[in-house]
């Protein structure tokens, strides 16, 4: 059996508000309960061979998140979800589990569905408002770095954008970049707020729907 190995999974409903850690801590016990022992690192301070290869932010859905870990043993890929899901906590499922294919730095753009909802507002209106605004040949916003406040230009990092009137709220979706540079789906929204209050949603959500590499195709 490869080395590394790579799991889909979906983390929806009341699992979104699980942090990073948790979700580490809950798939390391997962693994553990559905009879799958981790690999662990060498040295003096031991951790399982495990990552995620894009941390999701507190209360984004997904249905396409990936985690690359190692085993101890030859197991059969196939039953490994199964057996996984069915320990796991409601909102986390496992859909697929194979040899690693490609390396995580190749993933390159996520597309991501998202709902905008407006109290008062005309929904046709606010439509027509967010495709001109996302249109804009420049968004600047001012976002936390590690290194304090600093702008970024979101225009580039959005290579195609949708938007659609629903029953009851806007559709949004988006295919933006998931690594350098990195774009979370809820810039998209604070873009609104810092240039536009007007356009602004009241609420919004997202989520991830398919992750692809440079060329386009579906990262594996």
């Amino acid at each position: 059996m490869p080395e590394k190995l790579r799991l889909r999974f979906s983390k929806t409903g009341r699992a979104v508000y699980l942090s990073h850690l948790d979700l580490m801590r809950t798939m390391q016990r997962a693994f553990l309960r559905a009879g799958y022992p981790l690999k662990y690192s060498e040295g003096f301070n031991p951790h399982p061979q495990i990552s995620i290869l894009l941390p999701l932010s507190v209360g984004c859905a997904s249905v396409c998140e990936l985690m690359d870990f190692q085993l101890v043993e030859d197991v059969d890929l196939a039953e490994l979800p199964t057996r996984l899901t069915a320990v796991m906590p409601e909102g986390i499922a496992a859909q697929e589990a194979y040899p690693a294919e490609i390396k995580s730095r190749f993933l390159k753009w996520l597309r991501v569905t998202g709902r905008y909802e407006y109290d008062t507002r005309d929904l046709a209106e606010m439509a027509e408002a967010l495709r001109v605004f996302y249109a804009r040949e420049s968004i600047v916003i001012t976002r936390k770095t590690k290194r304090g406040m600093g702008e970024m230009d979101i225009r580039p990092a959005i290579r195609e954008l949708t938007v659609t009137p629903e029953a009851g709220f806007v559709r949004i979706e988006a295919v933006i970049s998931a690594q350098e540079p990195t774009l979370n789906p809820e810039h998209l929204v604070t873009a609104l707020r810092q240039l536009d209050e007007t356009i602004a949603p009241d609420f919004a959500a997202f989520r991830r729907e398919e992750v692809y590499h440079e060329d386009g195709g579906v990262f594996r």
